[in-house]
């Protein structure tokens, strides 16, 4: 055994003079940070810089991949813009965003579930009354949504402020089309004694946007880029936690194939009733010789944080 070997040996090869180098440099780094006014920012910046050396460490970075990690980054801000976020994408694909939701969100009760945003909420989606239509022209299976908002202990919220946003059959959000349509998303607020209802769309699987670095990486790793089939909704009401959540629908494949942002989880897994075509609408809408569909989601909101 040489001499270097022996120097290095148990600590992955690394000689004891060359790690006190490295952790020299990560106490210099970290104490620059010392005189923050602001002690939460003072606090992220030093934790942020003890991970990330630790990674570049753990991993021995190269130059090269480092230099391919600031292309990815800065082919990331190019492509993003008023109607693309592809840091939420990035985001989302590592699980870093359901994690956020996870630190954000402890469990209260029987309150729903929430999950990730997605990057194509706008805040400007139209209005419509109890039982009115999301779809706005979209492509795809009309669906009627039910249910009612309540607390955790069990009483009806009223005039809950409920956003829903999905995409359309061929697998895009009217804000990815370029002739400035809104469809499929609007809002509409709870009745007093908390219900809703609505139509929409029976929700499909389809990717996220994956011609851009994202859906590069994800090609390169050997991941779909599909996301299980879901309807989004926001729901705020005074005094109670605003949930970001989603439904899915039970027994799409891509449930078990693995859904591409980690936003599944079984408590939002809802049935979709087929209805066939003819069948007595709940509003008497005439869907003429269409299929539809209904489902349920009663939804449970948290008590505000302090």
């Amino acid at each position: 055994m040489t001499e270097t070997t022996e120097t290095t040996s148990g600590t992955g090869g690394i000689s004891p003079e060359q790690q006190a180098v490295e952790q020299q440099l990560v106490e210099t780094v970290i104490a620059s940070f010392d005189a923050a006014k602001d002690e939460r920012l003072k606090q992220l910046m030093q934790s942020l810089t003890k991970h990330l050396h630790a990674f570049i460490r753990e991993v021995r970075l190269t130059e090269a991949e480092w230099n391919k990690g600031i292309e990815f980054l800065t082919a990331a801000g190019h492509i993003t813009d008023d109607k693309r976020q592809e840091f939420i994408l990035l985001s989302d694909v590592l699980g870093a965003s359901m994690q956020i939701i996870a630190v954000n969100n402890e469990a209260v009760g029987d309150a729903t579930e929430a999950t990730v945003f997605g990057p194509f909420f706008t805040e400007d989606a139209p209005e419509i009354p109890i039982g009115g239509d999301i779809a706005g022209g979209a492509a795809g299976q009309p669906c009627w949504v039910e249910g009612t908002v309540k607390d955790t202990q069990g009483n009806p919220v009223p005039n809950a402020r409920i956003e829903v946003w999905e995409a359309d059959d061929d697998g895009f959000y009217d804000v990815q089309y370029t002739d400035g349509r809104v469809a499929g998303r609007a809002h509409l607020y709870s009745d007093e004694n908390g219900k809703y209802s609505f139509w929409g769309l029976t929700p499909t699987p389809y990717p996220i946007p994956h011609d851009g670095p994202v859906g590069k990486m994800l090609e390169a790793t050997g991941r779909s880029p599909v996301r299980a089939s879901h309807l989004h909704f926001m729901v705020t009401a005074e005094n109670l936690r605003t949930l970001v959540t989603h439904i899915f629908v039970e027994g799409d494949p891509q449930i078990e194939i693995g859904d591409s942002v980690f936003g599944v989880k079984d408590s939002l897994i809802k049935k979709f009733d087929q209805q066939p075509a003819g069948a007595p609408t709940p509003d008497g809408r005439d869907l003429g010789n269409q299929t539809w569909a209904r489902t349920r989601f009663d939804i449970v909101l948290a008590p505000a944080e302090n």
